[in-house]
């Protein structure tokens, strides 16, 4: 349903009555409790504020909205590093946060601005209850919180700070309004007052790059808050790749096996996934973010599934290959094992002071030599085609989350994901085409080694055919077959 005449009508009615704002002050019930505390975002900006260079301030924008088709918008996703720094969801916002106090017209003293979409009855009948000022001062703990449209009152000389430090602007941010109290008047108000020149990339003082290093730096290390939240998405996903091989067939859609992960992952309180869903059967595996998932018929072949569940905004990566009926053939063994090898050579590097590069040249030495061995390919520089991507990389707010690839470090969490992918017309015997195998755990890097997060799922070929012996609550769940499906033509 969308807006209309009429439902403009009673929502104006619905105002002039006041049962709107009965509607709007209601407080929702069954709400979950773990969400991040105000008190852990506000550390993340202490945290921030000591990285920062003297007399700077951390200019941080909210991600724009984007249309999925015509007047229907995508759910709106924050950006990762707003969220982190202030704990605020909407879009139409900014936040500032000062190295050093700045002092406000009436004498007060702050170092912290978070700007935010204004109250709006009409719109929050259609689109959920907003936040607010009041509710960014008593939910998320600041002093100095307002509207969107204030931020052209800031009394703050931006030429007298020695750096500035904010992320690129998207290009296909618009107006949506003529108030300017949108993210593109955010955005145009901020490049007026700080004279934001149009190559400001090139100029030290606008420090874009010390932005992402800065973000980087603070978000690659997780703290526990966080660490509680990664078990849980991560916990979830591995329950739900168990479900799924407990009921996966060869008859099943790649659809399907998508559909069932998802819906563990609600099942368990999990919003929604970190990213696209991969389910790739057979030859589709072979595709490294294959997201059509439209085979029909997953049949005999081995079947990649590579899903993270969000959970409070903290994705996990797990992947796992399965034989759709239940055995690997012995070529399918044969290439599962040497991926499943280069993981445990990985894993045997990992602590806190080793390094990417130390991991990944292990990882990939088990499968090249281990490739040239079968016979699939003829030397290990031609081996090293079928394993085109990288060992792994961070996890958190992103699923390819901010953080540096040199040393290792305690309190990282990390995916290793070694994959080898031998497509049709590979310049090998044909008995290898068609096999995709991916492995991918998630990490918690400990002083003297790491935690294996992704724990809760079998990994081992024998582990795995087990687990897929094993009767599935799904297996009597029949749905009726589709009316429409049987009519013949047009």
């Amino acid at each position: 349903m969308r807006k209309s005449s009429f439902a403009r009508f009673l929502m104006l009615v619905c105002l002039l009555s006041g049962t709107a704002n009965i509607l709007l002050s209601q407080t929702s019930e069954n709400l979950p409790t773990d969400y991040l505390s105000a008190a852990f975002h506000a550390g993340r900006r202490a945290a921030a504020r000591e990285k920062m260079p003297a007399n700077s301030a951390l200019v941080v924008f909210a991600y724009p909205e984007r249309n999925f088709s015509n007047d229907v918008d995508y759910n709106y996703h924050q950006n990762p590093d707003l969220y982190y720094f202030s704990g605020y969801k909407e879009p139409n916002s900014l936040l500032i946060i000062f190295k050093e106090p700045q002092t406000d017209s009436a004498g007060n003293t702050y170092n912290e601005i978070l700007y935010v979409q204004q109250r709006n009855a009409q719109a929050e009948q259609w689109t959920g209850k907003r936040l607010g000022v009041e509710g960014a001062k008593e939910k998320l703990g600041f002093t100095h919180a307002f509207n969107a449209k204030d931020f052209k009152n800031l009394s703050i000389d931006f030429s007298k700070l020695d750096k500035i430090l904010f992320n690129r602007f998207s290009d296909d941010v618009a107006a949506k309004g003529r108030a300017g109290d949108d993210l593109y008047g955010l955005i145009q108000t901020f490049k007026k007052k700080a004279d934001i020149p149009a190559d400001y990339t090139s100029k030290p003082r606008f420090d874009v790059r010390g932005f992402n290093k800065l973000t980087a730096d603070l978000r690659e290390i997780k703290t526990p808050e966080e660490i509680v939240l990664l078990r849980k998405a991560v916990e979830i996903s591995c329950r739900a790749q168990n479900e799924v091989m407990k009921a996966a067939h060869p008859g099943m859609s790649e659809l399907e096996i998508q559909g069932l992960h998802e819906y563990v992952h609600k099942r368990y309180g999990a919003e929604g996934i970190g990213y696209g869903s991969i389910i790739g059967g057979g030859e589709n595996g072979c595709i490294l973010h294959y997201t059509e998932n439209t085979k029909t018929k997953i049949g005999n072949e081995m079947v990649l599934m590579d899903v993270g569940a969000e959970y409070h905004g903290y994705t996990a990566d797990v992947t796992r290959t399965i034989p759709a009926k239940g055995k690997f053939s012995n070529e399918e063994k044969l290439i599962y094992q040497l991926v499943y090898d280069a993981q445990e050579a990985a894993f045997a590097t990992l602590k806190d002071g080793s390094n990417w590069a130390q991991a990944s040249s292990a990882a990939q030495s088990v499968i090249v030599k281990g490739l040239v061995k079968l016979g699939v390919a003829p030397d290990e520089r031609t081996a090293a085609r079928y394993y085109p991507h990288g060992l792994g990389h961070h996890i958190g707010l992103d699923v390819h989350d901010k953080g540096s690839y040199g040393t290792i470090k305690e309190n990282m969490v990390i995916t290793i994901e070694p994959g080898i992918y031998i497509p049709q017309g590979s310049n090998c015997d044909k008995k290898w085409w068609s096999i995709a195998v991916r492995i991918e755990d998630d990490a918690l890097i400990t002083k003297d080694g790491y935690e294996l997060l992704s724990i809760f799922s079998p990994r081992s070929i024998a582990d795995i055919e087990k687990l897929m012996s094993e009767k599935s609550p799904l297996d009597n769940f029949k749905l009726p077959a589709l009316k429409s499906a049987e009519k013949k033509g047009f």
